[in-house]
């Protein structure tokens, strides 16, 4: 199963360069049986740019998943605070193979009515517009 993430075009570029290895989230997924990660990269840029698998999935109290993560983290230890805030647990989805699509795809494209998730969106045969979009989906 894919989901897709909404990503800040700072973070995604630090993924693709390999800078940041865990991308961290204040909640995960219910299905157990996500691997891969599709990319929306948020505004100005507005596109799937990519994907990566995810080798494994932290679950901690922030200041823990601090000290397991910083080194790959991509962020600074003020905005991870920041992020996590309030928090008892938070997660981190270490980063395993990254592909970098060679076309940007507007999501548009693919999934009718869409909307960037606030936090995660399955994608699945169900959600994609049509024929082509579902071909498309089985190259992803």
């Amino acid at each position: 199963m894919k989901v897709l993430l909404s990503i800040n075009p700072e973070h995604v570029a630090n993924i693709f360069s390999g800078l940041k290895t865990y991308e961290f989230r204040r909640k995960v997924f219910a299905r157990k049986d996500v691997t891969t990660v599709v990319v929306y990269c948020t505004m100005p840029v507005g596109k799937i740019v990519g994907e990566f698998d995810i080798d494994c999935i932290i679950e901690k109290r922030p200041d823990n998943l601090w000290e397991e993560t910083s080194s790959g983290s991509g962020i600074s230890k003020q905005f991870f605070d920041s992020y996590f805030e309030g928090r008892e647990v938070g997660y981190a989805l270490k980063i395993g193979e990254v592909r970098a699509y060679e076309a940007h795809v507007d999501p548009s494209d693919l999934l009718d009515n869409f909307t960037p998730p606030q936090s995660y969106m399955y994608i699945n045969r169900e959600r994609l517009k049509n024929a082509d979009a579902r071909q498309l989906e089985l190259a992803w």
